[in-house]
């Protein structure tokens, strides 16, 4: 493992959520077969906060977070999806089912945030990730997002969602103009994993459940 490595704190959704997310992954796959499927290694996911952080300092950053969690009570928050999106990249964009933000989620990722602050590390090298792209574009554009995160993701501009695959752009735009029905759907635990491709949430370091 490298000196620093990028991490998510994240919610884990509900089988609500978990359902319409492998549909649309089908649906991506079908259009563009060389992204990526749900498993262990692209785990669905909300992302509270995306940081560098060093190795010495990950246990010390779950604990503060962790803290933050339990007291948040993520398993009581009920969330609404209400559309696609995608964040674009060079040429293809990663896809997903965005929610409504709320009050209760916003103050969750503050807290979490603050919580985190004192340990993250400002950038780092795509070693960092449990994998490059093979695509010097695309790495320099991940660690960009990872390493702007806080200042452009967070607070007024958090806008939660579940990443569900990769597709070209021309292809998203299309998906994002379709009808959509909203549903609702829960957190069912919380944790935090070490960053993939993409973006994904690659390799379980921390789990907190229902129990906490």
């Amino acid at each position: 493992m490298p000196d620093i490595i990028a991490i998510d704190v994240l919610l884990e959704p509900d089988a609500r959520m978990l359902a319409q997310a492998e549909t649309n992954n089908a649906r991506l796959r079908e259009a563009f077969p060389d992204g990526f499927g749900l498993d262990a290694e692209h785990r669905p996911h909300v992302t509270l906060l995306q940081c560098f952080v060093g190795v010495h300092d990950l246990e010390p950053l779950c604990d503060a977070a962790g803290e933050a969690i339990r007291n948040g009570n993520v398993t009581d928050i009920e969330l609404q999806a209400v559309r696609y999106g995608y964040t674009p990249g060079p040429g293809m964009g990663i896809a997903g089912i965005w929610a409504a933000s709320t009050p209760v989620l916003s103050k969750l990722q503050a807290d979490v945030v603050a919580a985190a602050k004192p340990f993250m590390a400002a950038t780092a090298t795509i070693d960092a990730f449990t994998a490059g792209h093979g695509n010097p574009s695309f790495d320099a554009a991940l660690i960009a997002y990872v390493s702007g995160f806080v200042t452009k993701c967070v607070g007024a501009n958090f806008d939660p969602h579940v990443s569900t695959g990769v597709a070209p752009i021309e292809y998203l735009d299309r998906m994002i103009a379709e009808p959509f029905v909203p549903f609702a759907f829960a957190p069912a635990s919380a944790a935090v994993c070490q960053l993939g491709p993409f973006g994904t949430a690659a390799r379980l370091l921390k789990r907190w459940d229902a129990a906490g």
